[in-house]
């Protein structure tokens, strides 16, 4: 499953309107919007493929001036790097989040990129 929040914008006069089209479309969930014409909405799919369609046909919806897709999950998208990486030792996460510990003491030694 693929969920993704898309940043809509159309004019201030036509909010109304097309929240009306995106709401009758079917493609997408209408989570938020203003008065400037500035609508978040969530899509959800299989693939992202699926995802792709639906934000083509949600751009194609008249009075949309752009529709972009700004945040994006998938529950499989590393499921093929499972196993492949060390845990970390439960005695760190705690120490890091133990209420007597100041963020500022804590020294970060390492990097990602090698990894």
């Amino acid at each position: 499953m693929n969920i993704s929040s898309v940043v809509v914008k159309c004019a201030p006069e036509y909010v109304e309107l097309v929240l009306e089209e995106l709401r009758a479309s079917g493609q997408c969930e209408v989570y938020m919007h203003d008065e400037l014409g500035r609508i978040i909405i969530i899509l959800e799919g299989e693939t992202t493929e699926e995802e792709s369609e639906k934000l083509r046909v949600i751009q194609e919806i008249p009075h949309i001036l752009s529709a972009e897709m700004a945040m994006a999950f998938s529950e499989s998208e590393f499921s093929s790097e499972e196993g492949k990486f060390e845990r970390i030792d439960a005695s760190i996460v705690d120490g890091l989040n133990a209420d007597d510990v100041d963020a500022k003491d804590i020294v970060y030694n390492g990097h990602l990129k090698d990894m």
